[in-house]
Order: C-alpha cells, then sequence, then structure tokens
C-alpha cells in the first residue's frame, strides 16, 4: 500500500507548482486574452500543463522500470516481454507534453501536431500495448492508434471550459484505477497520479479559473487516459464478454460524445471540424439555462454515471450488462439529439446538404421525427422486455429463460409497435405532451401487452411464461415511454425559455390567463418579451412558482420588486382589470417609467 504515497505526491506537487506557474505567467505574459471563439471573458494565466506534468512525470518516474525499455529489441518478442508499461506512459507523456508546449508558444499547424500525436502513438503500439479487440494485429494496431489520437484530440477539444477538462479527466481516471484495481494494482496507482495532480489543478482551474492548462495538459491529460484504458482492454478485463470493448468506451463517455457531437454538427453546417467555437457540449448545456458552473458539474455526474456503469459491466457477466448499457446509450443518443436541436451558428446547421443528390433522403431522415420514435420503442420494448426477465427470475433460471425470451422477443415487438401504431401514438407531437397524450400511450401499452399474452398463447401455449412477467414488463414500458415522451417536452421547454431574448416583464395574473399568455411568450419570440415573474392579487399564490416562475403577492412594495428583478414593463393576463386596478398599475409604471401591456384572447364573429 505504500503505492498509494504516489497519488498524494501528485496531488502535492502539483498544488504546489500551480501558483508557481501562474506568477511565472502573469510575469511573461502568458495569458489567454478574450476572443469571439473563446468562453472566458478576462485575461487569464495559462500554461498549467506545466503543474500538471509535473504533477505527473515525477512520481511516475520514481515508479516506472526503464530496465526492460532499454534492453527491449522490437521484433517478434511478445507483448509481456515489452517495456514496463509506466515507462511507455512517461515517454509517451514527456512527448506530448513537449509537443504541446510548442503549441503553445509557437502555435503549429494542427496537421503538425496530428503528425506528432500519430508517432507517439505509433510507439505505445509498437512496444506492444494495443486494444487486443481483434485476431487480426494490423488492424488491431490501426484502431488501437486511432483510439490514441482519437481521445488525445477529443481531450483537448474537451477544454473549453473552466474545470471541465481536467474535472472529466479527474472522473475518468479514478474510474479506470477502479477497473484496475484487482487485476494489475500498479497501473490502477498510475490512473490515480493523474487523478490526484488533477485533482490539484482543479482547485485553481474551477470556475472562476485563474489558470488554464493549455494543450501542454490536455495532451497529457489525454494520453495518459487513452494508453491506461488500452492497458486495461488488452491485460486487464474479463477474457470474455463485452467488458474488454465497453469499458474504455464508457470510461471515455464525455469527451468522445462531445467530439462526436461538435464534428458532426461542424461538418454538417460546413465548417472545419478543427476550428474553434461555442458549439461544444458544455456551451450548449449553458444554452438551455445552465450556469457554467452547472455545466461542468453536469458532464462531470455524466462521466460518473457512465463510470459506474462500467464497473458494473467489469463484474458482471454478459446477460446483466444490457441492464446498464442500453439505458445509457438511449439516454446519450437523446441527449445528442436535444442539443443538436440548439441553434449555435449563423447558418443553419444542414445547409452544407443544400443542392447535393442525398439531400432528399437526409432530410427526411432528420425531419420525421415519428421515425426516430419508431427506433426508440423498438429499443425500449426489447429492453422493457428484457429487464422484465431478470427481475421475474434469479441468474440461474434466467440462463434456461433466456432462450424462451430471444424466441418470443420478435412477436412481443410487432405486437406492441402495432398497438402503438393503431392507438396514434406516432401521431402526437414532440413538444406538446399532454395530459391526454399520457392516457393515449397507457393505453397503447395496456393493448400491445394483451395482443403479446394473446399471440404468445397461441404461438406457445404460454408454456415456460409467466403472468407476473407481463405485468413486470408493462409497468416497465409504460414507465420508460412516459419518461421518454415527457423529456421531449421538457427539454423542448426548456430550449424555448433559454432562446428568449427581449425586454423584462412581469406578468399580472397568476391564473388560467397568466398560463395562456406566457405560453404565448414562449411560442412567439416576435414577442420580444422575456417573463421574471408573476404578480398577483391573492395572497395565497405568493411565493409559490407557476411553470417555473416565481409568484409575487401585487399589494407588496413593488418599487423594490421592479428595481431588483430589472423589468422593463408590466403585462396584464386578467381578461376584464376593475378601474381601480388598473388605475394603480398606470401609476406604478409612470412612476418607474415602465411600459404596460394588456393579453387578450378574443374570438370574433366573421362573415361569409
Amino acid at each position: 500500500m505504500l503505492a498509494l504515497y504516489y497519488p498524494l505526491a501528485a496531488f502535492l506537487i502539483c498544488l504546489a507548482a500551480t501558483p508557481a506557474v501562474q506568477w511565472m505567467a502573469h510575469k511573461r505574459d502568458w495569458l489567454a486574452h478574450p476572443t469571439a471563439d473563446r468562453w472566458h471573458q478576462k485575461p487569464t494565466a495559462l500554461m498549467g500543463g506545466i503543474a500538471i506534468y509535473t504533477g505527473i512525470s515525477i512520481p511516475l518516474y520514481i515508479l516506472s522500470d526503464f530496465t526492460l525499455e532499454k534492453s527491449f529489441v522490437p521484433g517478434i518478442a511478445p507483448m509481456h516481454a515489452g517495456p514496463h508499461a509506466g515507462a511507455v506512459l512517461w515517454l509517451g507523456v514527456t512527448l506530448l507534453f513537449t509537443l504541446g508546449l510548442v503549441d503553445d508558444f509557437l502555435k503549429i499547424k494542427p496537421q503538425s501536431k496530428l503528425l506528432g500525436q500519430i508517432l507517439v502513438a505509433l510507439m505505445a503500439t509498437f512496444f506492444g500495448y494495443r486494444l487486443c479487440w481483434f485476431e487480426s494485429m494490423t488492424l488491431d494496431t490501426m484502431i488501437s492508434v486511432f483510439w490514441i489520437v482519437g481521445i488525445t484530440n477529443a481531450l483537448n477539444l474537451l477544454d473549453n471550459m473552466d474545470g471541465l477538462c481536467a474535472g472529466v479527466g479527474a472522473v475518468a481516471s479514478f474510474f479506470l484505477a477502479m477497473l484496475l484495481w484487482d487485476t494489475n494494482f500498479l497501473l490502477a496507482v498510475m490512473s490515480l497520479i493523474l487523478c490526484g495532480s488533477l485533482a490539484a489543478f482543479l482547485v485553481f482551474n474551477f470556475n472562476p479559473a485563474s489558470i488554464f492548462m493549455g494543450d501542454c495538459g490536455s495532451l497529457v491529460i489525454g494520453f495518459t487516459l487513452a494508453f491506461l484504458s488500452i492497458c486495461y482492454a488488452g491485460f486487464s478485463a474479463p477474457p470474455h464478454g463485452i467488458a474488454k470493448y465497453a469499458c474504455p468506451i464508457m470510461v471515455m463517455m464525455v469527451p468522445i460524445f462531445d467530439t462526436s457531437l461538435v464534428t458532426f454538427i461542424r461538418l454538417l453546417s460546413g465548417r472545419k471540424a478543427s476550428m474553434g467555437g461555442k458549439d461544444h457540449t458544455s456551451h450548449r448545456l449553458v444554452l438551455i439555462g445552465l450556469s457554467e458552473k452547472k455545466a461542468a458539474l453536469a458532464l462531470y455526474a455524466i462521466a460518473s454515471i457512465s463510470g459506474l456503469a462500467a464497473m458494473f459491466v467489469d463484474r458482471h457477466d454478459t446477460l446483466s450488462t444490457p441492464l446498464v448499457l442500453v439505458p445509457l446509450a438511449l439516454a446519450i443518443l437523446l441527449m445528442g439529439v436535444y442539443l443538436a436541436q440548439l441553434r449555435v451558428y449563423p447558418e443553419k446547421e444542414f445547409s452544407v446538404l443544400r443542392d447535393k443528390t442525398f439531400t432528399p433522403v437526409l432530410m427526411e431522415l432528420t425531419y420525421k421525427r415519428q421515425l426516430a420514435l419508431v427506433v426508440l420503442d423498438f429499443w425500449l420494448i426489447a429492453f422493457s422486455y428484457y429487464m422484465s426477465y431478470r427481475l421475474r427470475f434469479n441468474i440461474d433460471d434466467f440462463k434456461f429463460y433466456f432462450e424462451v425470451f430471444l424466441q418470443s422477443l420478435p412477436i412481443i415487438i410487432g405486437c406492441k409497435i402495432t398497438a402503438f401504431y393503431a392507438m396514434g401514438v406516432y401521431r402526437g407531437v414532440w413538444d406538446s405532451f399532454s395530459f391526454n397524450d399520457i392516457y393515449v400511450h397507457i393505453k397503447a401499452t395496456m393493448l400491445g401487452t394483451l395482443l403479446s399474452v394473446v399471440l404468445i398463447t397461441y404461438v406457445f401455449r404460454f408454456q415456460d411464461f409467466s403472468k407476473g412477467l407481463f405485468v413486470i414488463d408493462w409497468l416497465g414500458l409504460t414507465g420508460l415511454v412516459l419518461l421518454t415522451r415527457g423529456s421531449f417536452r421538457l427539454f423542448m421547454d426548456a430550449m424555448k425559455r433559454s432562446s428568449l431574448k427581449g425586454d423584462r416583464v412581469l406578468l399580472y395574473g397568476a391564473g388560467r390567463g397568466g398560463e395562456i399568455l406566457l405560453r404565448e411568450i414562449m411560442n412567439n419570440k416576435h414577442r420580444r418579451l422575456v417573463p421574471a415573474g408573476f404578480l398577483d392579487d391573492d395572497p395565497m399564490k405568493a411565493g409559490k412558482r407557476l411553470q417555473g416562475y416565481p409568484v409575487h403577492a401585487a399589494k407588496e412594495d413593488l418599487d423594490a420588486l421592479l428595481a431588483k428583478e430589472e423589468v422593463r414593463g408590466i403585462v396584464i393576463a386578467y381578461i376584464n382589470p376593475s378601474e381601480q386596478k388598473m388605475a394603480r398599475l398606470k401609476e406604478i409604471c409612470r412612476k418607474n417609467q415602465l411600459f404596460l401591456k394588456k393579453f387578450s384572447v378574443c374570438i370574433e364573429d366573421v362573415e361569409v
């Protein structure tokens, strides 16, 4: 256990080195100044990667054995005869730190930096460190090089908001250490060394950051995580099952997701994938209403959930892993769909597709959302049915009933998809999910379950099936369907609120009229009004919230409230406000130089 002092040493070294680097950065003008495509608002010290590298390299150098590296003769030597993992890691980290430092000072060309990353990745595979995903050594080597370069660049791209790259890197390195702990303690310690150094750097880098890491830090983090995940897949993962493939991806889920989302949308927008911009996952989370701190913490949470799922997959058999793999994959997919809809460019995201021969097909896939719902329901039905078997039977019985599950799954999916279509589930609108839609979906899942039972009875005579299984399946599928549909509505509402621009106003009337007025403001951006809250004469409503907005008592000190909320006007939602009430509102608006508007809904007769 003396090896655990190495991560502590990494933490203390980085904690001491960061202020020194920060002082030197200000003295020598190593500062990042605000620009249009960057998120920070004030000059901030650079070169924090020097402290991160120092915290990692010193303990790692002491821990590693360089003997085999000096005597290693490349060629046909088996993988276990290669150099010590710590020696290869230290060498790769040092080379990429140097490359990043040169880039931070001299701004070398992207292709030159990419070439350096490829050479370092080739070095790691040359010494025998590969993913071991494929029997073909050539293919496995190429994929391993792609993995190292891809993850290294993904962490580099993730360095776009205070504390994001360091925090996500710390979470990923911690869970990598947990995966490696039982099978290769030394590799786990190396992962904790990275975690300790990043935890110390976060003290200065979390929002509001006083220092940035630069490429000399993000490249080091990316390579370390990529290399250690390769070590897990190649040497430590369970020999059978999906863990060696899924766990590295799950631990790196946040950087992989961010890079994929940004690259995909930039290419479809006719932009270069390598250019900077405020279009990353973190920036999109801010656009939907989160603060910078909450956006970073949200991505920490996603990385943690994905890491916990990786630990589950690592410790359970292949039959159990879908319990976490399917929900995680669906959640990440839905998150990508939601965030991709946010408009962050001046041009339309899919402008590059115009005037191309494949435009009609792609546009159909993009805008025919009902097709996406059918695909989503396909996976939800399959997952719910699988989960029902796992909940109904213990592990020993499940191995027997798994064959029954596979035989009956096509019938279950067919019956339920047909019931969904017949009940009108696919005729609804994504962002208008109401109580009536809830009733329709409940009826659809119930009809689908009844059809399944009838057809299963006809085909299999209900032999080897359980009545309780279908009850669990109905409850699970209903919950999953309502949860996903409800998330569509919640996200669309959040997106509408975050995109509102104009004058801040208070809405007078927290009743039905106020709700209709709020909906009109949210759905009609041309009104150019931003609700700050509600006013109401009913003292029982004061202090409560309506549709997420606070309700204030109309009889309280309105002058102080108006100053606090910084509103520009008041909009009346009452149908027939009294003359006394109107006179009071006019006086308040004159006194505070506010505009006064009245909202009304009218139905007029039209001559025919």
